[in-house]
This record gives structure tokens, C-alpha cells and sequence, in this order.
């Protein structure tokens, strides 16, 4: 009687954290003695290494991504009724921080290989009320900063980008975060550099921008008691800012661990393009730090993307989808478009399976996810 094969999970975050457990507690700890949980040393630290480690000066933690967003837009200058550029294959946080920040979300179609925002797309939606471009680092792989820079300057526009999945990606001589005016990023447990909870930040080379957030972030106060602007209370508390200080000079190798994996699945996955496997594109290089593995269950494909995964649960080996239903189609979204009107987002999000992706995943469960890829295509 032949045992079945171990179980591949989607991620397994149990391989970073053992081996810097010790670490992890002790920070935790030294927090708990000192009894400072809130804008404490810790954060400070921790918003001053990230901002160095992606290249730009100033950082300023908040409470999930989300925030950094809906906040970097009003530090930013961004008012209530201007119009900014998204891509329409985005996570719906996207939507959500701009709607926060009561601006105008423009949707716009993406490039089918890579699944990144369109700019030839993107110049058909411009109007005298765009003031802005969100530029979304998808999948851990960037937009490419030469055209996105050329197409802002064109058109005056501030780029702010959406580097929630992009922690230290590598791109034309940019990191992510150091291309616009400001970026923002989620430390989201499942993020490249991940928080034991939410937490977020804003990063850009603007001091007076910097400030503006910090004040935004707590209450709309730059000093106790005295409210300068319509803030809230967002901050990224100081045990998260301590977890993310042991882990963070851990994420260049955690990433390369993830570069290798993913050029690995590229090779056992070649020979399967001619039947309708197809990797989203990697314009990048060693640049791109696969947040996520995602492919293509394209046309040729004998069966059809819902099949596949249902077949390759069947044999213990999860997936996800990253995402199934595009921004314009969510039913509290629908004003945002209809049907056929980002038809590349929308068969996209018909097409795209993420496969396990984690550093440490090892070259025989890659083996294992794609012979059992093989054989759901050959049954």
C-alpha cells in the first residue's frame, strides 16, 4: 500500500521564525521590561533601518498598509476630488485607502504578461483631475521606474507607489519605495517582512511629507494636545517594530531564497507552456522577490484554473488566488466600471494560480507541485 506524498503548504512561516526565535523573544521582551509599546525607541529604529534599507531617508510606521496609504495620499497634497490612476487587478486595500482618503479611484487595464499596470492603458484615462499615479508592485515585482517616471513627468503627475508586496524589489537601479514621492508598504504576517499582526508604513525622501504623516498618524497632533489636522490614530506599536527589527536584516537572503525557488519552478515549468502553463512574466531579474509564484492556466490548457486547484488539493498541495475577482466587479465596487471594460484584469483573474512560495520551500516539494501539474494535465 503506497503512502501518499507530504502535504506542500502555501506558505510556512514556522522556517523563518525558528531559527531567530530567541531573538524574537528577547526583543519582545526587552519591550515588555522597558513597558514603552507606544512611538517608542523601537519604532524609530525600525522606520529608520527600513527607509535606509530601501533606499530613501525617512519612514513613518502606521498601523497596516492600508493606512499608509489613505494617510500618504493627504500628506501628499492629494485632495478630496481628485482623480488618480490604478491599475484594476489590484487587492481591493487599494481601493479602499484612496476611497479613505476621498479621492477618485481611475481604474486602469494591465499588461497581460506581467499583470503590472498598463501606461499606454493608462494615458487614454488621464483628465484635468488626475493628479496622481498608484503604481502597484504586484506579485513582489515592480512597475518599471524609467517609464513610470517618463509618463509622470509627461503628465505632472505624483507617482505614490502601492509596495505593499515588494519589501527591497530590485528594479532598472531602484528599490521599491525610492521611485515617487512617497510608497507605501504592508507588513502584513504574509509579506516578505512580515509582523507578528497589521502594520504599515510610509516611506519618501520628503522631510516636510515625513513630518505632515507623523502628525496624521496620532490624532493630527505634531505635539501633545495641539491638533494641527484632521488626523487619526494609527500607529505601528513598538512590539510589532520589534519583531520587524530582528527580522529585517534576515530579508535580503529570505528574498534571494525566494529568487531561487521561483527560477526553479520556471525550469520544471518550460516544458509545460505548450500546454497552457504559462508564469506571469518576470521583467526584473534577480530584482523581483516573488512575494508570490503566480501562473497562467491559459486557453491551450486542457482543464480549466478552478479544476487544477481542486486536483492539486486533492493531492495536499494548497494554492491561492491573488485575485479572483477584479476591483470593478466586487459588488460594493461596481461604480468603478463594468464587464468588458478591463478585459485583460478581468480574464487575469480567471487564469492566475499562486503556487507555495516561502524561503525554505525545497526543490523536492517544487518537484512535487509540478508533477502534480503534469499529471492533472494529463488525466
Amino acid at each position: 500500500m503506497s503512502s501518499r506524498p507530504p502535504k506542500v503548504p502555501f506558505v510556512n512561516l514556522s522556517l523563518q521564525h525558528q531559527p531567530i526565535q530567541s531573538q524574537i523573544a528577547e526583543a519582545i521582551g526587552q519591550i515588555i521590561q522597558e513597558g514603552e509599546f507606544i512611538l517608542g525607541q523601537a519604532l524609530a529604529e525600525f522606520e529608520t533601518a527600513f527607509a535606509a534599507a530601501s533606499g530613501v531617508k525617512y519612514g513613518v510606521g502606521v498601523a497596516c498598509g492600508t493606512d499608509a496609504i489613505a494617510l500618504g495620499l493627504q500628506a501628499c497634497g492629494i485632495n478630496p476630488g481628485d482623480e488618480i490612476l490604478i491599475p484594476a487587478n489590484t487587492f481591493i486595500a487599494t481601493i479602499i485607502a484612496v476611497l479613505q482618503a476621498k479621492v477618485v479611484p481611475i481604474l486602469v487595464d494591465c499588461d497581460p504578461e506581467t499583470a503590472l499596470i498598463d501606461l499606454t492603458a493608462a494615458e487614454t484615462a488621464i483628465t484635468s483631475k488626475t493628479k496622481a499615479i498608484i503604481p502597484v508592485h504586484l506579485y513582489g515585482q515592480m512597475v518599471s521606474p524609467r517609464q513610470l517616471l517618463d509618463f509622470a513627468k509627461r503628465h505632472d503627475l505624483i507617482v505614490f507607489e502601492d509596495a505593499a508586496q515588494a519589501h527591497l524589489a530590485e528594479r532598472e537601479g531602484y528599490r521599491a519605495g525610492s521611485i515617487g514621492k512617497a510608497a507605501a508598504f504592508s507588513f502584513y504576517p504574509s509579506k516578505n517582512l512580515g509582523a507578528f499582526g497589521d502594520g504599515g508604513m510610509l516611506i519618501t525622501n520628503d522631510a516636510e511629507l515625513a513630518e505632515k504623516m507623523r502628525t496624521l498618524r496620532n490624532y493630527g497632533a505634531p505635539s501633545k494636545y495641539l491638533h494641527t489636522e484632521i488626523g487619526t490614530n494609527s500607529r505601528l506599536d513598538n512590539l510589532q517594530a520589534a519583531v520587524l527589527n530582528v527580522k529585517l536584516p534576515y530579508l535580503e537572503k529570505w528574498n534571494r531564497d525566494r529568487t531561487d525557488a521561483a527560477q526553479y519552478y520556471n525550469t520544471l515549468l518550460a516544458p509545460l507552456k505548450h500546454k497552457g502553463i504559462v508564469p506571469i512574466a518576470n521583467h526584473s531579474s534577480s530584482g523581483h522577490i516573488y512575494h508570490l509564484y503566480v501562473i497562467q492556466i491559459t486557453e491551450k490548457s486542457s482543464i480549466d484554473r478552478n479544476t487544477l486547484q481542486q486536483k492539486l488539493a486533492h493531492n495536499g498541495i494548497q494554492t491561492g488566488i491573488h485575485y479572483p475577482v477584479p476591483c470593478h466587479l466586487q459588488p460594493a465596487y461596481q461604480n468603478l466600471g463594468n464587464r468588458g471594460d478591463f478585459p485583460r484584469a478581468e480574464t487575469l483573474c480567471e487564469q492566475i494560480l499562486s503556487l507555495p512560495m516561502y524561503p525554505g520551500l525545497s526543490n523536492t516539494q517544487i518537484e512535487q507541485v509540478v508533477r502534480a501539474i503534469e499529471l492533472s494535465l494529463n488525466c
